[in-house]
């Protein structure tokens, strides 16, 4: 399955957008949860307009250069509704690296036991902030029926993740003793 075909499908579906634009999405709002890099989507876009998926028309930019603005036809409409009410089955647990470390702690001595889970604490309360911090983008919960829905629940999500990570961090720091 071409994930990243939906993924553009689906930020195609909320408004028209240049290639660029969509690389600005995937690096600001997606990133929390997908990664496509530039070499990707142009590729992808090219697929989608030969599929009739997309299409696009051609406008001046403020640098007097020709852009390309796509848009989603109604058949990839149609077929990114399909994959989005298509049942969606579990991933995967991702691989972790610091857990990997954490499960092998037992052959450190005490002190870097303790600095490896302070460590993880630290970067997780770093991460933490940066995600409140984009939290500060919506004034209150959007709308259910907005575009901006979606990324707000996102968020909340990964907002919950890293405190439940500091919460088992600092618990795992206290059975050290």
């Amino acid at each position: 399955m071409r994930t990243l075909k939906y993924a553009i499908l689906g930020l195609l579906n909320q408004k028209e957008m240049t290639g660029y634009d969509l690389m600005k999405q995937f690096e600001s709002t997606l990133c929390e949860f997908w990664s496509a890099k530039h070499s990707q989507i142009y590729p992808e876009l090219k697929k989608l307009t030969e599929e009739g998926s997309i299409t696009y028309h051609q406008e001046s930019s403020d640098n007097g250069l020709e852009k390309k603005l796509y848009h989603i036809t109604p058949e990839g409409q149609q077929d990114f509704m399909t994959w989005l009410s298509s049942e969606t089955p579990t991933q995967p647990t991702p691989k972790d690296i610091s857990r990997l470390k954490i499960f092998f702690c037992s052959c450190l001595s005490p002190e870097d036991r303790r600095f490896m889970l302070e460590e993880q604490v630290y970067r997780h309360t770093a991460r933490l902030k940066h995600l409140q911090n984009n939290q500060k983008k919506f004034s209150q919960v959007p709308d259910s029926n907005s575009d901006e829905f979606g990324d707000y629940l996102v968020l909340m999500g990964a907002i919950m993740r890293e405190e439940m990570m500091i919460e088992w961090l600092r618990k795992s720091i206290s059975l050290l003793n």
